[in-house]
């Protein structure tokens, strides 16, 4: 059969350190019959120490993931790149070949978790987003097509 190679998804923000990083997890996690997944960003933030514990809570471990820069991954044919910022998307280079650009934005949760009152409260911010991420990763590959 001839249709068994994954399709490659790369899933770009801006820092490669929270959302991207999340769903490159969830798509190793969930999807990896059919989804070679990836992430980076257009700068390095670092990986956030949060997105790592409350993936490890749903399933996912991130923590020997890094931040990468688009730049590492310039030579791999990507089937789809998934901005999941809208930073990412403003600022997404042209790429070279069948690259499909597909936008899907989630909120920031650094942003979303800023006024925090307590560690708890900032952590169910990161794991509102994670929780979507995951809901978008589990209507790949289809989703990606729409």
């Amino acid at each position: 059969m001839e249709n068994t190679e994954k399709l490659k998804v790369l899933f770009l923000c801006t820092g490669n350190s929270c959302r991207s990083q999340m769903a490159e997890g969830w798509a190793r996690h969930l999807k990896n019959n059919c989804i070679e997944p990836y992430s980076a960003g257009i700068e390095t933030h670092g990986l956030n120490p949060n997105a790592v514990k409350v993936m490890a809570e749903a399933g996912p471990d991130i923590s020997g993931h890094r931040s990468k820069h688009l730049d590492e991954l310039k030579n791999v044919d990507f089937d789809f790149v998934v901005t999941v910022c809208g930073h990412a998307n403003e600022n997404c280079p042209m790429f070279p070949g069948k690259a499909k650009v597909v936008h899907v934005g989630f909120d920031d949760p650094p942003k979303l978790a800023a006024d925090a009152v307590s560690e708890e409260e900032a952590l169910n911010c990161y794991r509102k987003v994670r929780d979507e991420i995951k809901e978008f990763v589990l209507k790949m590959p289809e989703a990606l097509n729409q």
